[in-house]
């Protein structure tokens, strides 16, 4: 899979217009800074800091509509931007989601993750359930408090339907105004820079220039929200204000070029101050939750990002005390990098023993094996840990991977089952492409290959495979392929008609 070796790019473009989005629409790091000379919030200031009820009750639903919009801006999304290709860390962080969620007051939602191949510190948050993170905010946040503060954060932004709350008349502005930004930002990570950048600033101005009070309440609400999940959810919510206080420091640190979003949204000291008082009223947390996993998650993103010196990732870890067995980990991984098999294999498996419940270790051990040609015993490793862990799908897909070089046919079997459960992964739609032709699925084929230019925002050319798997299906006078198009085809024309709104 080679996961670990594409250089992340600095994506300006990208983060910027991202930072200028409105609220709950495209949500970023960068957005959630408000400027220093906002007025302070008038929202709730009652010395017991209770947190507020916006919503009807306990959680704010997904509209069908917004799903059908986020989903689709994730299409033109994954066509514009590069993606960080690492199912180890898409799980991870997957996983991370669904602990927070429960206690986000978002209800109705089914996330989708995308990882960004990006170096900037950048997250965002998209109605309808999509959720980005860029490699950057992982080699940022120095634990997994801090990475879940910012999740945490971008919750509370959708929880409390910030885009609907901006003006009257939400219900006939709110979804047109979602898609003018969406297509700004799709415009500005396609190479558009300016006119991207002019887009997004067009439509917030047109639709909120007597709000920009409201903005800032809303990024405090999302605080105090975003503050209540990490204690819900057993995290210490005193990270949420460190990692304010480090994004403070980081601007600090730049002198007189801090990264545009941070001209643009400065972290202001009442912001962490009134986090910090907020966190005075709530329980303190777990601070010392066992950070294993996100340190090899963040090794992971360290390694992509330094793809051409990976030793510096090891130095960043060790400069950062990341604990003993991340740092073993990532020297794994780079011996690997190297072509010293065997004794990153050796280093894995005495991290598995020691660590029997990360499933990350023997996925990874699996990967290196494949990485370095050994499929036979990439397949065992695979079909081992899916024996003890059923259903986990990054060693799934390396299993498929592997199979496609011994058995196409099981591994067409595998790959299905997993298509099944991932509908929304464009990586696994690949590889049953491929499988599917290998072991003579023909239609099958051309339908995987349709799945996976339509979730990556090519639907003309999706609809175009639809066509062909169709008259293969005919000829072979196979009624459940045929139906299984045909219905494809709907939702295809569906995403087409949704993806129009960004143009």
């Amino acid at each position: 899979m080679a996961m670990l070796r594409r250089p992340l790019p600095c994506l300006t473009a990208i983060t910027l217009s991202l930072a200028l989005s409105a609220p709950a629409a495209g949500q970023t790091l960068s957005l959630e800074l408000p400027d220093q000379a906002a007025s302070p919030s008038t929202f709730d200031d009652s010395p017991t800091f209770e947190l507020p009820s916006l919503t009807q009750r306990d959680t704010q639903a997904v509209s069908g509509e917004e799903t059908r919009l986020g989903r689709a801006w994730l299409r033109q999304f994954r066509a514009h931007a590069p993606l960080w290709q690492d199912p180890l860390a898409e799980h991870y962080l997957s996983s991370l989601v669904a602990r927070l969620l429960p206690y986000s007051q978002v209800g109705g939602i089914d996330p989708v993750i995308t990882l960004v191949a990006s170096e900037r510190l950048n997250a965002f948050a998209v109605p309808g359930g999509v959720i980005g993170v860029n490699a950057g905010l992982f080699a940022f946040a120095q634990g997994e408090g801090a990475l879940a503060s910012v999740l945490a954060h971008e919750l509370g932004h959708l929880s409390q339907n910030h885009y609907a709350r901006g003006q009257r008349r939400a219900e006939q502005t709110r979804l047109p105004a979602m898609a003018a930004m969406l297509a700004g930002m799709l415009l500005a990570a396609g190479g558009g820079g300016d006119a991207g950048i002019a887009a997004a600033m067009g439509s917030q101005a047109a639709l909120f220039q007597d709000q920009l009070a409201y903005s800032r309440r809303f990024e405090r609400e999302a605080d105090r929200l975003g503050l209540q999940t990490l204690a819900n959810a057993g995290y210490d919510p005193q990270a949420m204000v460190e990692m304010f206080r480090a994004m403070q420091q980081m601007a600090a640190l730049q002198g007189g070029q801090p990264p545009e979003f941070l001209l643009t949204h400065p972290v202001s000291e009442s912001r962490i101050s009134d986090a910090q008082a907020r966190v005075a009223q709530l329980p303190a947390g777990d601070n010392r939750r066992d950070d294993t996993e996100y340190q090899m998650v963040r090794a992971r993103a360290l390694l992509a990002i330094h793809d051409q010196e990976p030793r510096q990732a090891l130095t960043r870890l060790q400069r950062d005390d990341a604990p003993p067995a991340a740092r073993r980990y990532v020297t794994a991984l780079i011996d690997a990098q190297e072509g010293r098999t065997d004794a990153a294999l050796s280093t894995l498996e005495a991290l598995a023993a020691q660590w029997p419940d990360l499933a990350l270790l023997p996925a990874t051990a699996a990967e290196v094996a494949l990485d370095a040609g050994r499929v036979d015993d990439a397949i065992r490793r695979s079909r081992h840990q899916l024996r003890l862990m059923p259903g986990y799908a990054p060693a799934g897909l390396l299993l498929g991977e592997a199979l496609l070089q011994r058995d196409p046919g099981e591994a067409y079997r595998v790959l299905r089952e997993l298509a099944a459960r991932q509908p929304e992964n464009p990586q696994v739609f690949t590889l049953l492409a491929e499988a599917a032709g290998r072991s003579g699925h023909r239609a099958w084929g051309h339908l995987a290959r349709a799945e996976q230019l339509q979730l990556t925002g090519r639907i003309d050319r999706g609809i175009e495979q639809l066509e062909v798997a169709r008259d293969i299906a005919k000829i072979e006078g196979d009624p459940n392929t045929l139906a299984r198009v045909e219905q494809r085809r709907e939702a295809f024309v569906g995403y087409r008609e949704t993806m129009e709104k960004f143009k």
